[in-house]
Parts: structure tokens; C-alpha cells; sequence
């Protein structure tokens, strides 16, 4: 796949020069063969270094920094990587974690929760769906739609502010303060209802409620008709692959005690799909 030359100067303005890139394991210099190699070395290196700058890769690759730019954005486009503020550097996206995530537990999560999710449908009557983070937002990847009076319409491909769902608070809350921070810079929070939490202080206090008991309920602040319950699905390591939640009408789903009813259900949903990822269990 890599043709190995020894390194010289050059004027950078040869194209063939312009497609080699360094070998950080040392000996010389790799020669690119197509761009998508190039996209390949920078998921690398997200994934080794946590980020990545446009600079930085521009400078690994040995080409132009609007080269370096399309090389990252084809990345984004296809889910490698993300960018969560404008000009911020770039870290791994969902798809390199679900990788990840099928490598070391040999479940994927669609397999791990779907049993689940049937289940936790059929023992609530509400919507069950499964969301992962996405920068500041979360995305229904599985939805299974309630039955009876009251049910909530199925949110596949919906994406959301995190902030503004219950699954979503269930992710955050267990991020570290670091990831957290760099989330959300500027510390903006746009709502989408007059319920939807927009004040920084106030999301904070709400992930330390949710830490404390690992569940997050949302009435009405993503859409004021809605409520839902969430729970996170945490790896190995304590941090949040995705969240499972239950929704329904807010006419069924709104007070403490109806709340209390389905958090024993949800919560042994999570610890389920869990051990499932975790190799430990059947989904």
C-alpha cells in the first residue's frame, strides 16, 4: 500500500511531491497514492492525538494547508471525524467509534440494543429509541414506535440538541468536564421550547442530578407535546457510547410517579445492551 523513498528537499510544487507524506515511524518519506490514503493517515492521526488541526495535518502530509482542508472535510462527510466549533481542530466522530466499539466487544450496538429495545417497548407501551452523541447534538440511530394511547412517534434520523433531550443529558452528564468544555466553548445553549434548559449553570446542575441517580427525563424541551426518560449506555471506562430512552405524550408521561414507574424498566434496558457491548451477556 506505502512505497518507501528517502527524504530531500523539494519546492513543494511537484504533484507527486505534493501527495507524499511523512512517516512518523521513521524511515523516510510515504508516498500517497490517492486521496483516499490521505483521508486514511488523518483518521490515524485523530485517533492517536485525540485532535487535529488542518495545520498539523497540512504539515504530516506535506501538502498545502486547502489541500489538508478537503482531505478533513471528506473525513466529516463521511462521519470519520467532526468539528465542533468553527476553525476548532478536529477529533474522532461516530463512525471510528463504532469501529472501535464492534473490534473490541464483537457486538455492534444496533445488535446489542435491538432485543432490548423490543422488549422495553412492549413492557412500557412508549417509543424506545437509542441516540449517540454527535457534537453538541444527539441522533436517533434505532427507534422502535410505542403502542396504545399516548405513544410518541418513532425519531429515526432525527438529530437534536443534546442538551434538549433526555438521552442526550444522559450522555453528557458522563463526559468528562474536559470533553464537556470542548463541546461547547462558547457555553451557548439554544432551546427549542420555552422548557428547553439555555442557561449554562443550569445544564450543569442538571447532569450532576442525573449523574447521581443515571437517568435524565426531558418534559417537553424538545418538543412540548413530548416527554421522555433516558439512561446512558456507558463503555468499560465509564465514558457514554449512547443512551437508551423511552418516550411518550406528555399527557402519559409527565409527573414524578409516572416517571418512577418506567426507571426500573429503562435502567435494566441500559445495563442489558451494556453487557451486550461489553461481551458479558446476551443482548
Amino acid at each position: 500500500m506505502w512505497s518507501t523513498t528517502r527524504a530531500t528537499g523539494t519546492s513543494g510544487n511537484d504533484p507527486a511531491e505534493r501527495s507524499r507524506m511523512w512517516n512518523p515511524l521513521g524511515g523516510g518519506i510515504l508516498t500517497c497514492v490517492n486521496s483516499a490514503q490521505m483521508a486514511l493517515r488523518a483518521v490515524q492521526l485523530v485517533a492517536q492525538r485525540g485532535s487535529l488541526t488542518v495545520t498539523e495535518l497540512a504539515a504530516e502530509l506535506r501538502v498545502a494547508k486547502s489541500t489538508a482542508h478537503r482531505v478533513l472535510a471528506n473525513c466529516v462527510a463521511a462521519g470519520f471525524v467532526r468539528q465542533d466549533a468553527v476553525g476548532g481542530p478536529y477529533v474522532t466522530g461516530a463512525v471510528v467509534k463504532e469501529f472501535a466499539l464492534t473490534a473490541t466487544s464483537g457486538v455492534r450496538l444496533r445488535d446489542a440494543a435491538q432485543a432490548a429495545l423490543e422488549d422495553l417497548r412492549d413492557a412500557s407501551g412508549m417509543t424506545a429509541s437509542v441516540l449517540v452523541l454527535e457534537g453538541r447534538t444527539a441522533r436517533f440511530v434505532q427507534s422502535i414506535e410505542g403502542h396504545g394511547p399516548g405513544r410518541a412517534a418513532t425519531r429515526l434520523g432525527r438529530v437534536l440538541p443534546a442538551h434538549c433531550t433526555s438521552g442526550g443529558k444522559a450522555m453528557l452528564a458522563f463526559l468528562p468536564e474536559a470533553e464537556l468544555n470542548r463541546r461547547y466553548p462558547s457555553r451557548r445553549l439554544d432551546g427549542l421550547t420555552d422548557r428547553s434548559i439555555t442557561d449554562w449553570d443550569a445544564l450543569q446542575r442538571a447532569l450532576a442530578v442525573v449523574r447521581a441517580r443515571c437517568w435524565s427525563a426531558n418534559l417537553g424541551e424538545a418538543d412540548p407535546a413530548v416527554s421522555g426518560v433516558g439512561a446512558p449506555i456507558l463503555l468499560g471506562n465509564g465514558d457514554p457510547v449512547a443512551a437508551v430512552c423511552l418516550a411518550a405524550t406528555s399527557d402519559r408521561l409527565h409527573t414524578r410517579s409516572e416517571l418512577d414507574a418506567v426507571v426500573p424498566t429503562l435502567l435494566a434496558a441500559a445495563t442489558r445492551i451494556q453487557s451486550a457491548l461489553r461481551g458479558a451477556g446476551p443482548a
